[in-house]
Parts: structure tokens; C-alpha cells; sequence
């Protein structure tokens, strides 16, 4: 059944990469609590106890204005084919916009992508797998490419445009820092 460890093993890391989507959960002290599905090609394991994934540009910020109020974050796993398995990631998130210097070590290992938002770097503390028996068989089909299509035909421009208008506050009014000034390490 389930376990816990202190870090990513090769065989978890080898599971995580062959997986087609991932859900990420956050939460400010007060407010909703998010639960955001990932998909495409946009989750990295850095080291055993260090993740990033690429946020693109969505309908909302929720994750980038819960980090800058409460760092924890949880990312789940599920495996829909083969082998039964859940695996949670436990830690502390830092959010990296495309002026933070943060940004620039990571990008690069994500394909180009117009609508790139951010990079959220993630300091796993707790490593939890579960049985996943219930969770059901799917099979993968393709990658949905309509978000990219819709960033590329925005451009830059309209992108940071949409961003003011959808992506400056989460549903709870928190700011998400995505126009500030800051400059991180």
C-alpha cells in the first residue's frame, strides 16, 4: 500500500515522466482552495528533492496568488495505465515570473511556448505514494493543442493584454504579482 519517503526515487522520477498530466494544489490562509489540472509537456524533476513545472497562461492565477501568501503546495500524480499508483509531492513553492531571474534558469528546459506564465520551482519535503486501486484506466489519446494555438495567436502582446484582464487577481481578490517589479534569484 502506501508510503512515505524523504525524496524521489529513480523509479518515481521514471513515473512522473511518463505521465501525461498532473494536478497542482494551493491555498491561501483564507479563501478557496485550488486544485488545478497540468497537462503537456511542462513538469521537470530537477533533483530528489526538487521539481519545476511551467504554468501557461490560463482562464486564472489561482496558484501564483495563493504562493505569495502560503508557499505550500501539493502535486499529485495518478496513474491511468499499468501498474496502479498515486503519488503526492509535498513542499514549499517559489513562483518565477518572466522578469525574475528564476525564470531565465528554468525556461529553458520547457519547449518555447508563447503562452509561458511562470515557473514554479518546488522543494519537495514529503514523498507519499497510495495504492491507486480505484483510480480508473484511460487511455491517452493526444495532446489538446488549443491552448497553444490560442497563445501563438495572441502573440506576446495579446498575452500580456489577457494578463491584465484575467490574471492580475485569483477568485478571492489576491493579488498574483504578475505585473511587479520584482527580481529574484
Amino acid at each position: 500500500m502506501g508510503k512515505q519517503l524523504d525524496s524521489i526515487t529513480e523509479e518515481l522520477r521514471d513515473f512522473i515522466s511518463a505521465q501525461k498530466i498532473f494536478f497542482v494544489g494551493t491555498a491561501a490562509d483564507e479563501g478557496r482552495v485550488n486544485v488545478s489540472p497540468k497537462g503537456t509537456d511542462s513538469f521537470r524533476v530537477i533533483g530528489p528533492n526538487k521539481v519545476v513545472w511551467l504554468n501557461l497562461t490560463g482562464s486564472g492565477n489561482e496558484t501564483a496568488a495563493h504562493l505569495l501568501l502560503n508557499p505550500r503546495m501539493t502535486v499529485m500524480f495518478c496513474a491511468f495505465e499499468g501498474k496502479p499508483l498515486i503519488l503526492r509531492l509535498y513542499g514549499q513553492a517559489k513562483i518565477f515570473h518572466k522578469r525574475d531571474l528564476g525564470f531565465e534558469d528554468y525556461i529553458g528546459l520547457f519547449p518555447p511556448n508563447t503562452g509561458s506564465r511562470q515557473v514554479i520551482e518546488m522543494e519537495v519535503d514529503l514523498v507519499q505514494t497510495s495504492c491507486g486501486f480505484a483510480v480508473p484506466f484511460m487511455d491517452f489519446r493526444e495532446e489538446r493543442e488549443t491552448l497553444n494555438a490560442w497563445s501563438s495567436k495572441q502573440g506576446r502582446q495579446g498575452i500580456e493584454e489577457y494578463w491584465e484582464r484575467k490574471n492580475t487577481q485569483s477568485i478571492d481578490g489576491f493579488e498574483t504579482g504578475i505585473f511587479s517589479d520584482r527580481r529574484e534569484v
